[in-house]
Parts: C-alpha cells; sequence; structure tokens
C-alpha cells in the first residue's frame, strides 16, 4: 500500500511540474503571441465585431468557456462583450454533419454569421483538424481576422491564421491545460482594456 501511495504522489508531482515548465517555456518566450491576440480582439471588440471560437472535444469546452468569460464577466462588472461558441446547438452540428461533412460543421455558422469586424479562434491541440482549418478558410474569405490555439505541430495552420498561439508541447492534456490558462489571462486582459471606458455603448434611439 505505502508503494501503491509513493507511486501515485510521484505521477502527480510529475504532472505537475510538466506543466509548470510548460507554463515557464511560454513565459519567456510566448508572451509577444499572446499580446497580439489580446490587442486584436480588443480591436475587433472596439469596432463592434464579435468574437466567433470553435474546437472539438476538450477544445470545444474551451471554446465555450472563453465565450462564457466575455459574455459574462471575468472579474470585472461591465457590459458584457459579444462572443459566441459555434459547438453548442447540437441540431446545427448533426445537420450540417449529415447534409455536408463533419469537416463544413464550423464553417458553415462562420459563413452565415461572420463579418470583416469579427475575430474567428479555432483551438486544436494538432493544429491539423480539419473543421477548426475549413473554419479559419471561410473566414479570411469572409474578411475577418483569424486566431488559431494549437501545440507544437502548427503546420496545418499556418497561412490560414492571422495570429498562432503555439504552445511547445506535443501532449494533449499539457496543451489543453496551456490553452486555457492563455485564455484566461486573455479574457482578463480584454476586459481591463475594455473597462477603460472606449467600448462603445448601446444608442437608445
Amino acid at each position: 500500500m505505502v508503494n501503491e501511495k509513493s507511486s501515485f504522489n510521484r505521477k502527480i508531482v510529475d504532472r505537475l511540474e510538466e506543466n509548470a515548465q510548460l507554463m515557464t517555456t511560454i513565459a519567456r518566450s510566448g508572451t509577444e503571441d499572446i499580446e497580439a491576440i489580446i490587442k486584436a480582439i480588443v480591436f475587433a471588440i472596439r469596432a463592434c465585431g464579435k468574437v466567433v471560437l470553435c474546437g472539438n472535444g476538450g477544445s470545444a469546452a474551451d471554446a465555450q468557456h472563453i465565450a462564457a468569460e466575455l459574455i459574462g464577466r471575468f472579474k470585472l462588472e461591465r457590459q458584457a462583450f459579444p462572443a459566441i461558441a459555434l459547438t453548442t446547438n447540437s441540431s446545427i452540428l448533426t445537420a450540417i454533419g449529415n447534409d455536408y461533412g463533419y469537416d463544413r460543421v464550423f464553417a458553415r455558422q462562420v459563413e452565415a454569421i461572420v463579418d470583416e469586424k469579427d475575430i474567428v479562434i479555432g483551438i486544436t491541440t494538432s493544429g491539423n483538424s480539419p473543421n477548426v482549418l475549413e473554419a479559419l478558410k471561410t473566414a479570411k474569405t469572409k474578411g475577418a481576422k483569424t486566431i488559431a490555439f494549437t501545440g507544437d505541430n502548427a503546420s496545418g495552420i499556418a497561412g490560414v491564421a492571422d495570429f498562432i498561439l503555439n504552445v511547445p508541447s506535443n501532449s494533449t492534456p499539457r496543451i489543453q491545460e496551456a490553452h486555457i490558462t492563455i485564455g484566461h489571462i486573455v479574457c482578463e486582459l480584454v476586459e481591463q482594456e475594455l473597462s477603460k471606458g472606449c467600448f462603445p455603448k448601446e444608442k437608445n434611439d
């Protein structure tokens, strides 16, 4: 029993240390990319655009999480920021998947609701999720800015994303942990910047 507990404890420590080392690496070399993403989102919302997010599996959960933080609040009481996760409507997803194929489940929605003022964020740990790539490609044809949250292999997404957050890891769990940590940082700093009084208020006719 002692050995079993010790084995679990070592694995727990290993995973936590692996996460900490990855975060340290990003802190030393990835902050400029994060800052560029924050500025792009702030610019889009100030221009009355919206943030549109998509991803699969755990990345779908991250897309919904980030959208919730923007629409609700992160830390500050403020006006809601427009954000949509394309992963939540099962009728839309199954209809498009059935009629057009799963690769089009996000792109078809982008085609319907995105314009040139918007930001489209695709989250894919592999950097090669076909439906995320199609969404970003479609967004670019609409004139929207595109952002990719990915892992160490960004070859598939380079060229379809204007901004790439490349987490330097090949471990899906570690990449996902980094994505939501950075997502929180983005939401916090976007909120702080837009709460300075530069966000356009709704007009009463």
